[in-house]
């Protein structure tokens, strides 16, 4: 199983990757690199203001191909399939204010 880390700073940057509307969460990865959709993998996240990062595993469910149309980045959509430490939970209190906003994201 692929493991990729991520490493959010802010909560505008987390907000801009997470997708609330997939029915366990998720987030989007920016990288480059092929990946197939259907893939399993463990995603290892350090959310602002953390000093450890928690692991969430997922399936890719989405993808941005490099040169994009609309300039989105190229990256990949992974949906959350087991979510031990919360970490649903946890963006969604960290960017709850953000939830309502017209602020464009990485997504939808």
């Amino acid at each position: 199983m692929d493991s990729l880390y991520l490493e959010f700073l802010t909560e505008r940057d987390l907000y801009q990757s997470y997708m609330p509307f997939l029915k366990n969460g998720g987030l989007f990865v920016r990288t480059p690199e092929y990946f197939e959709l259907g893939t399993e993998i463990e995603l290892d996240v350090l959310l602002p203001d953390s000093l450890e990062k928690s692991r969430v595993k997922g399936v890719i469910c989405w993808l941005t191909p490099v040169g994009a149309q609309n300039g989105t980045p190229p990256g990949i959509g992974v949906s959350f399939v087991e979510d031990t430490e919360n970490v649903r939970a946890q963006i969604e209190k960290m960017i709850a204010r953000h939830l309502n906003s017209s602020e464009p994201t990485l997504t939808m």
